[in-house]
C-alpha cells in the first residue's frame, strides 16, 4: 500500500521529527580544519552524517517515516528502492522496530552496500537498471503484498527527518553563512532548506551535484521538471534520474542556487577529507567539499557542509587514492 499526503514539508514538521528522533540516532560530531580555512578564506564546519548510524544520514528521514506507521501497516511490512544508503537505513530501522523489510536494488549496487543491508536482516529483490524501473518493481510488489512504500526520499516524512542534520548544524556551529548539501533526489538538500529557513533565514542554501548527473540544477534553472536516465558519476548515492514531486517544489522555493562539480573535484574531496581530516567520506557525501575546492562555489564567512555518508567500499577508496598518487 502506498501513503497519500496533502501537506508538503514545513518547519514544525522538521521541528517534530528532531523531537521524534532524539535518542535514537547519533548527534554526529561538526569538525573544522585549519588549514582548510586558510586555504579557502572562510570558516568552513563539516557536519559528519557519515559517523551516524549505519553510514549516513538516511537513517534520519527511515526512522521518522517508519515510526509514524500504525500497527497495521507495520505487521504487513515496508518495501523500499535503493541503490544503497536508504536500504541500509530502513533495514536497520525495520529490524529496530521488528518490521520485515523488502528491498529493491540494483544488482550493480556496491557490495558493502548490499551486504549491509542484508545484515539486517531485509529481502533483497534485485533488478537490472538498463531495463527495468526500480520505483515500478516496488509498488507492485506494495500493491501485491499490502506493504507500505516508503521511498528513499520523495515522502513528506523523509524530507523532514533528513532536515534535522542541518538543525544539528546550525545548533552546533551558529548562525551560518552558507550551507551546501549534496543533491541526488533532493531528500537531504529540500529538507536542508527547510530546516536553515526556519533556524537561520540569512543562511543560503547551495545545492550540489555531480557534471554527469545534472537533472535537479537544470530542473532547478528551468523551473521544468528534467530527467538523466542511469547517471554516470562515481558519486553512486546521487544517481537519481530526477527530483520528486514533493522535493521538485521546495528546492524551487527554497534552495538558492546549484552547483556542478566533476569527478576529478569528487576524487579530490575524498582524498583531502581521507588525508587530511582522516574522515572516511564515499564520493556522494563529499559533493559539497568538492564545490569549494574545485571553485564551484566560494563563499566568505560561516560555510556549512553535511557529509552526507561514509558507505564507501574498499576497491573504490582505493582507486580513488591511487589515482591521487598517479597525479603527484
Amino acid at each position: 500500500m502506498e501513503q497519500t499526503f496533502d501537506h508538503s514539508t514545513r518547519y514544525e514538521h522538521v521541528l517534530d521529527a528532531a523531537r521524534m528522533l532524539e535518542g535514537h540516532v547519533h548527534r554526529t560530531p561538526v569538525v573544522t580544519s585549519r588549514t582548510l580555512n586558510e586555504k579557502i578564506g572562510a570558516e568552513v564546519f563539516f557536519k559528519c552524517e557519515n559517523l551516524q548510524r549505519m553510514g549516513a544520514f538516511k537513517f534520519r528521514g527511515a526512522f521518522y517515516a517508519v515510526s509514524r506507521l500504525n500497527e497495521t501497516e507495520r505487521r504487513k511490512g515496508i518495501v523500499t528502492f535503493s541503490s544503497g544508503n536508504h536500504a541500509q537505513a530502513v533495514a536497520l530501522v525495520g529490524k529496530s522496530f521488528g518490521i520485515p523489510v523488502t528491498v529493491v536494488m540494483p544488482n550493480d549496487a556496491p557490495v558493502t552496500k548490499r551486504d549491509a543491508t542484508m545484515s539486517y536482516g531485509a529481502q533483497i529483490v534485485a533488478y537490472d537498471p538498463a531495463v527495468a524501473s526500480r520505483e515500478m518493481i516496488a509498488r507492485e510488489l506494495a500493491r501485491e503484498r499490502g506493504m507500505t512504500l516508503v521511498p528513499p526520499f520523495d515522502h513528506p516524512d523523509v524530507i523532514a527527518g533528513q532536515g534535522t542534520a542541518a538543525l544539528e548544524l546550525i545548533d552546533q556551529a551558529g548562525s551560518l553563512d552558507a550551507v551546501l548539501a549534496p543533491c541526488g533526489g533532493g531528500g537531504l538538500l529540500s529538507g536542508t532548506a527547510v530546516a536553515a529557513r526556519g533556524r537561520c533565514p540569512g543562511c543560503r542554501v547551495i545545492g550540489v551535484e555531480p557534471e554527469g548527473a545534472d537533472d535537479a540544477t537544470r530542473s532547478f534553472r528551468t523551473k521544468t521538471l528534467q530527467r538523466i536516465e542511469h547517471p554516470k558519476t562515481i558519486a553512486d548515492g546521487v544517481r537519481t534520474p530526477s527530483l520528486g514531486k514533493y522535493t521538485f517544489p521546495l528546492i524551487l522555493d527554497h534552495v538558492d542556487d546549484m552547483v556542478l562539480v566533476s569527478e576529478e573535484d569528487i576524487a579530490q574531496a575524498v582524498r583531502w577529507l581521507f588525508y587530511r581530516m582522516k574522515l572516511v567520506v564515499e564520493p556522494s557525501g563529499a559533493l559539497g567539499l568538492a564545490a569549494l575546492l574545485g571553485g564551484a562555489f566560494s563563499g566568505k564567512g560561516k560555510i556549512g557542509i553535511i557529509l552526507s555518508g561514509g558507505n564507501i567500499d574498499g576497491p573504490t577508496m582505493i582507486s580513488i587514492l591511487e589515482e591521487g598518487k598517479a597525479r603527484g
